[in-house]
């Protein structure tokens, strides 16, 4: 005799599919603006996954369950995803200070000219805090100018290249002051964040300097740092 599976077992279903939907509609929330409630309802959802799979856990195991194994198992792959999700960021979050203002110069980090007009009154300063730089320095200790024997119009050029390659949009160019800046939008959330990229010379070339800064949010998790690294690794090979 086949049996249905029970209310608990159903219900498990239900609220697991509530979270997985939570998931792309908190996506969503975060790209329309609404980044703080987006975020809020992403973390709830993950945070639940996590918890309705671990109840899923515990009923498989229930003798009295035995019986409708096959049915908690499959509702509660509906769970998977959030849950590993959640564990992602976990395992990252104490790894990176909260700082979201990074640049290769911390003694004379580039100043921007064009982004001020394109952030938004609610977005994060861009003043320069010593506070960041000193966490910076602890965190990133690898974050370095770009010395090159280019002269300065070509490692201009070259850093105008790298900018396009790494899919930034660029949004001022100043080649007479060997000045750039741009914006890097992430894939999922479709955050923001700021670059500018200033060139000088140097008796033996150019040194290159950039600078990168979240729109919006606390702590970038790294994603300013790497953004750096991914340049300054293009720009040299």
């Amino acid at each position: 005799m086949i049996r249905s599976p029970s209310r608990l077992v159903n219900a498990l279903g239900y609220l697991a599919l509530t979270l997985l939907l939570a998931l792309p509609l908190a996506v969503l929330i975060v790209r329309v603006g609404a980044w703080q409630q987006g975020l809020a309802l992403y973390a709830i959802a993950s945070l639940g996954a996590a918890v309705v799979l671990l109840l899923a856990i515990v009923l498989f195991f229930i003798p009295r369950y035995r019986h409708q194994r096959k049915d908690i198992a499959l509702r509660a792959l509906l769970v998977v995803p959030g849950t590993l999700l959640l564990l992602g960021l976990l395992s990252t979050r104490g790894d990176y200070p909260p700082i979201h203002d990074i640049s290769t110069n911390l003694s004379d980090p580039p100043v921007f000219v064009n982004a001020p007009d394109l952030r938004g009154p609610n977005s994060n300063s861009l003043e320069i805090k010593p506070e960041s730089l000193a966490a910076q320095r602890e965190a990133y200790p690898d974050l370095q100018s770009i010395r090159t024997p280019l002269t300065p119009n070509n490692a201009y050029q070259r850093a105008l290249d790298v900018a396009t390659e790494l899919g930034w949009e660029v949004v001022y160019q100043d080649p007479e002051n060997w000045h750039i800046e741009a914006v890097d939008t992430t894939a999922i959330m479709a955050f923001k964040d700021d670059i500018v990229i200033r060139v000088r010379s140097t008796a033996d070339g150019s040194v290159v300097d950039l600078r990168s800064v979240s729109r919006v949010g606390v702590s970038d998790l790294g994603a300013n740092a790497q953004r750096l690294r991914d340049f300054s690794s293009a720009f040299v090979d």
